[in-house]
């Protein structure tokens, strides 16, 4: 029987970074050359993995830190090569570009990958071929896979709230209070601030085989005013987000899983209608680009998926954000956070599983109300609750209820 451990959101408190809004931390440096060459300086990410393949990126910049407020990106060339962990096995090393279409960013697919194998992944990055140099690598562990029993952990979070961790005096402090019913904590200092959160040092302590983000990895609508719109401004709060040593730490040896909620894809409680910035189109483009979800090239890629990690255990990962309908729309039968496409695959996949284990990771909250004045998810009254009470009752009549079926979800303040 396969084991597991799910971290939830409460380990966040140790950090202060729990769900809520998250902002821009201004440094200026001073006296910082440009490198001739790219440097890797936002560490490696691995992503997707599974019995067979895996996503890993990195982001060429000229510098490994914030300077006036962003880590600025760099063209060239990275090389990525990948053995198991033991060197019994080498795949054929991969050349991608880095270009600024992509914010620099150079992500290789791995495929026909041992399972159940550990591997590492080295990176060597430049302009050309003949000036590449060491860059950082990573470590990951496939899945065991359908017919294995070996056990897997994991951590899932939720919220990593950059501007109440370091502090930004543009939040305003009495909407907090109204809107969370605390007050806005104090940023940490000292070696933390430099550092980034705590509880990122707690969960690589862990040693889990892989990560869940459930999305509001960061907000662009904190502050509100200026909010993150554009291209460039989206971008540079996933740059001052991932720049934070633990990170580089954590995600070096843990691989990951992400989804979307409102505050990293437009703005708080956001759907799809509304006249503003960013729109859909930039948001989901955004996303795809900066996380290692699916190959750059597969920009349509369907960010719903499920994985099989061994005998005993499947994961759905939902998207709550990209299919729904209106928030304010009345609620109803017609009314859907998932969309037709994705709530059939969704049965018609947990229905096929023989998973022992079948856990639903949900953005969004499910049991509830969340929030009295909040009307955007499944728990909400004038929310999606018709949605919710069709899928519990489908449940119930499949019997899924009684099969170790369970739900975690993010986004709970």
């Amino acid at each position: 029987m396969s084991t597991f451990r799910l971290f939830p959101k409460s380990l966040q408190s140790k950090s202060a970074s729990i769900c809520s809004t998250a902002i821009v931390l201004i440094l200026i440096a001073s006296g910082c050359s440009q490198s001739k060459e790219p440097i890797a300086g936002m560490g490696i990410m691995t992503g997707e993995v599974t019995d067979r393949s895996a996503l890993v990126q990195i982001r060429l910049t000229i510098e490994d830190r914030l300077i006036d407020n962003d880590v600025h990106g760099m063209p060239g060339l990275v090389e990525f090569t990948l053995t198991t962990a033991d060197g019994k096995t080498k795949h054929p090393p991969q050349i991608v570009h880095a270009t600024a279409e992509r914010d620099f960013i150079a992500r290789a697919l791995w495929a026909d990958l041992q399972a159940n194998t550990e591997y590492r992944c080295k990176t060597r990055t430049g302009t050309s071929p003949k000036t590449l140099r060491e860059g950082p690598s990573g470590t990951f562990k496939t899945h065991p896979g359908p017919t294995s029993s070996d056990p897997v952990e994991f951590v899932v979070v939720t919220g990593m709230n950059y501007a109440k961790f370091h502090g930004d005096n543009r939040i305003d402090g009495s909407i907090h209070l109204l809107h969370n019913a605390t007050e806005l904590p104090k940023p940490y200092s000292g070696k933390d601030k430099k550092l980034g959160y705590p509880a990122l040092k707690t969960l690589l302590d862990l040693k889990p085989d892989f990560f869940v983000g459930t999305g509001d990895t960061i907000y662009y609508d904190t502050p509100k005013e200026p909010r993150a719109e554009t291209t460039t401004q989206m971008r540079q709060k996933w740059h001052e987000q991932f720049i934070q040593p633990r990170f580089h730490d954590l995600f070096a040896e843990v691989p990951t899983f992400w989804e979307v909620d409102d505050h990293d894809y437009r703005i708080d409680d956001g759907d799809n209608s509304g006249d503003y910035d960013p729109s859909p189109e930039l948001a989901r483009r955004i996303l795809m680009e900066q996380l290692p979800i699916a190959p750059a090239e597969n920009q349509s890629a369907k960010t719903y998926r499920t994985h099989r990690i061994n005998k005993d255990l499947q994961i759905w990962f939902m998207e709550n954000r990209i299919y729904r309908s209106p928030n304010a729309m009345t609620d109803g039968p017609e009314k859907s956070i998932w969309g037709t496409e994705q709530k059939a695959w969704l049965k018609r996949t947990l229905v096929s599983s023989n998973a022992t284990f079948k856990i639903m990771i949900s953005p969004t909250p499910m049991i509830g109300p969340d929030s009295l004045h909040k009307t955007d998810n499944h728990a909400d009254i004038g929310g999606f609750q018709t949605e919710r009470d069709e899928f519990f009752s489908w449940l119930i009549e499949t019997g899924l209820d009684k099969k170790h079926f369970y739900i975690v979800c993010g986004d709970r303040h």
